[in-house]
């Protein structure tokens, strides 16, 4: 089942490109069925081979589309909207927006009157179907609409919207700060004595199993932590030693630096 006629990302950036990625993954938007636009052609020339429709005018694309997913930097937003506000029609296009820190409110100040709006906070494992998108709107049809499509490629939780800032720390920049994770596990790994390779192999797949444990099992981190501590065990023993180290006072600390940032990336014009 198709989910819209046709799509458009505006600023098919790595986001963007990652989003296109992942909706054409799922077979449920077709590639002439989507639109992508950015000022640099040359980096869609892989989508344009695939028979998605490629621009550098962003007034073309939204005349293709009824939803657009905006995707540009924060910065570029208010030039954005400019351009395209002429052609929008509130009878016909529904925006939704990844762009950090950007307000429904502010969006809707400049572009036409009842508009449909829904901001998005998906992350890159987009393009692999394994997104979180924290969805928010005043508007049901249209939030129910970005559902259906970021359901597509991953899960999606309805949240309000003074809670995007902190979507984007725990559910974007999480991405970062889980890889990290990982890596420091791989490095522990081989001063142990594994290859390189093999350690982050290891790493990768234990976090990847990790997450699955709570997915599928619904179950609270502890409750899978106490099945593998032992008393005066191996596993304590490296726990103990990380809370030691400020392991998760370090990961607490981050995210919400990252969220307090995410408030003030935005500046209008």
């Amino acid at each position: 089942m198709r989910i819209v006629k046709t799509l458009a990302i505006l600023g098919a950036g790595n986001i963007g490109m990652s989003i296109a990625d992942g909706l054409l993954e799922s077979g449920k938007v077709l590639p002439a069925e989507l639109v992508l636009s950015r000022r640099k052609l040359k980096h869609l020339d892989r989508f344009k081979d695939q028979g998605v429709k490629i621009t550098d005018d962003n007034l073309e694309a939204i005349a293709m589309a009824s939803t657009l997913i905006l995707a540009v930097e924060p910065q570029q937003i208010d030039s954005l909207l400019n351009e395209i506000k002429a052609g929008l029609k509130s009878d016909q296009h529904t925006l939704i927006s990844v762009i950090t820190g950007v307000s429904i409110a502010q969006i809707q100040a400049v572009v036409v009157e009842n508009i449909a709006i829904v901001r998005a906070m998906p992350n890159t494992a987009i393009s692999l179907r394994e997104s979180i998108t924290c969805m928010a709107s005043a508007d049901a049809d249209a939030l129910e609409l970005g559902c259906d499509i970021f359901n597509t490629v991953g899960k999606t939780v309805i949240i309000e919207e003074e809670l995007m800032g902190a979507a984007t720390a725990l559910g974007a920049c999480g991405i970062a700060f889980f890889l990290r994770a990982i890596r420091a596990a791989s490095q522990g790994g081989i001063e142990i004595g594994f290859h390189s390779n093999q350690a982050l192999l290891i790493a990768a797949q234990v976090a990847k199993g990790a997450a699955a444990l709570i997915l599928e099992k619904d179950q609270h981190p502890e409750s899978e932590i106490d099945k593998v501590t032992t008393p005066r065990g191996v596993t304590i023993a490296g726990l103990n030693q990380m809370e030691h180290e400020g392991f998760s006072s370090a990961m607490i600390k981050g995210i919400v630096t990252s969220a307090n940032k995410a408030q003030g990336v935005y500046k209008k014009d």
